[in-house]
């Protein structure tokens, strides 16, 4: 029996529920959740979307743009980390006293609703390899709700709600966010210095991800990784491994590139289980697709059954998302850290495009300040390069840090500024032959679009 915690007791004694910013990619699937469950839900938000398509579709209402009337009738407010705490809504629900939550913690909620939860945590891969686990799931009938960081092409969506107890989540150690769940499976991709304005060592990040496995049943860690190993150690869960090294429990063999990614042998403790033909490019895609392999296979899905599911799987979105073919192939990726960007340039660099463009929009002021060697090294795998300014999101630049500081080290860049003539620059400079890929984890996206929509 999972332990409760106040909010769980919140979510039970509670009917109707009003969502700030319920079209997000991360409130949407649990408004689907929500909903399937048979709670009466509101929303509102400021923008049209794809997802607050979807959930007006389900007969939710929602109301473009925050006001106080909104939570009239609610009995709980939930809301995301990025609306702020002056938000009249937020405002309005404290006056009347509607107890309010931030996603995370109804995220966590809702993980203890259900006997098989599987947490998908890491600094790289987690939207690919949640969305992967879930293809495989869904495509061999065992209709998971799923909670993806990410859109999966297969339901065009970041999310459903299964009809069984299994639940797969990404989970996200960003501020430990996913210390509010409760897995009963877990899953370590691989440890890298990241969010260490709020870590502030490598230590502290380990342990985090240490107290995230701890609370697991069973565990799957990246054998390669020195610090996922570091992170399982003393966890009473059973640990499984996989990775490129043949002393894992599950690892990789005769790994050759083929047209749209890699393919490889799938090994089990010496025993060849399948070969495997990706369609998501890069040889992180290899350790991705064995994550994915591994916990199917011992949730009881054939290795037959997860081979088909892995070689219809072409990427979440915006992970190395093929947008469209021009003169040039256009192509969009949520890559926004030295070891992503790299990872996905490699990529590209290994098909068989004659150049690589990359359009890197830095996102935050303190990692772009704390990393920027690491992404001059990252970014200088291109053959060209165009920045835009830094996107601050919740920060103030407090660090001196600016664009320039990363193309004067470059060989080839520009900075450009407005997705219009981002758009414009490259299909100035874009040839024949070539591949584009716009990257980061703010809008840089929406210049990627502005390209499709001019070139038709």
């Amino acid at each position: 029996m999972k332990q409760l915690r106040k909010e769980d007791k919140i979510i039970s004694n509670v009917k109707r529920i009003h969502m700030i910013g319920i079209g997000g990619s991360g409130m949407c699937p649990l408004a689907e959740i929500l909903h399937s469950k048979g709670y009466i839900l509101t929303g509102s938000d400021n923008n049209e979307s794809d997802p607050l398509k979807r959930i007006k579709n389900m007969g939710i209402k929602v109301f473009m743009g925050h006001n106080a009337e909104n939570v009239k009738g609610a009995e709980l407010l939930v809301y995301s980390a990025a609306i702020s705490q002056d938000n009249p809504e937020i405002v309005a629900a404290k006056e009347q006293g509607i107890p309010t939550m931030e996603r995370s913690h109804l995220l966590g909620a809702l993980t203890r609703h259900y006997d098989n939860v599987i947490g998908v945590c890491g600094t790289h891969g987690k939207t690919t390899v949640t969305s992967m686990i879930t293809q495989i799931l869904l495509l061999n009938k065992m209709e998971p709700t799923a909670v993806i960081g990410g859109r999966l092409p297969l339901i065009n969506s970041n999310g459903i709600a299964g009809k069984s107890e299994t639940m797969v989540c990404e989970a996200c150690e960003f501020v430990d966010t996913f210390l509010q769940m409760s897995p009963d499976i877990s899953v370590l991709l691989n440890i890298d210095n990241d969010h260490l304005d709020y870590f502030k060592t490598m230590d502290n990040l380990v342990l985090s991800f240490h107290k995230f496995l701890k609370m697991s049943s069973k565990a799957y860690i990246n054998g390669d990784d020195e610090l996922c190993r570091k992170a399982a150690k003393d966890i009473a869960a059973d640990v499984i491994t996989f990775g490129f090294n043949s002393d894992n429990d599950y690892y990789a063999e005769n790994i050759a590139a083929g047209k749209f990614g890699f393919c490889y042998d799938v090994m089990a403790k010496g025993e060849k289980l399948c070969s495997l033909e990706l369609k998501a490019p890069g040889r992180h895609n290899v350790l991705n697709s064995l994550a994915a392999f591994a916990v199917c296979s011992e949730q009881g899905v054939s290795a037959e059954g997860i081979k088909e599911a892995l070689e219809k799987f072409t990427g979440a979105g915006r992970r190395f998302e093929f947008l469209g073919e021009y003169d040039f192939t256009l192509a969009d990726d949520y890559a926004h850290h030295p070891t992503e960007i790299k990872a996905t340039l490699n990529a590209a660099k290994q098909l068989s495009y004659k150049r690589v463009i990359a359009v890197f929009q830095p996102f935050t002021f303190s990692r772009t300040a704390l990393l920027k060697d690491e992404f001059i090294d990252a970014l200088s795998v291109a053959d060209k390069v165009i920045l835009t300014p830094i996107m601050g999101s919740r920060e103030v630049n407090t660090y001196g840090i600016k664009s320039e500081d990363i193309a004067v080290k470059l060989n080839d860049a520009v900075i450009v500024d407005g997705f219009d003539n981002i758009a414009d620059k490259i299909i100035e400079i874009a040839e024949k032959g070539d591949i584009v890929i716009t990257m980061g984890g703010g809008d840089i996206y929406k210049a990627a679009h502005i390209v499709q929509e001019k070139l038709g």
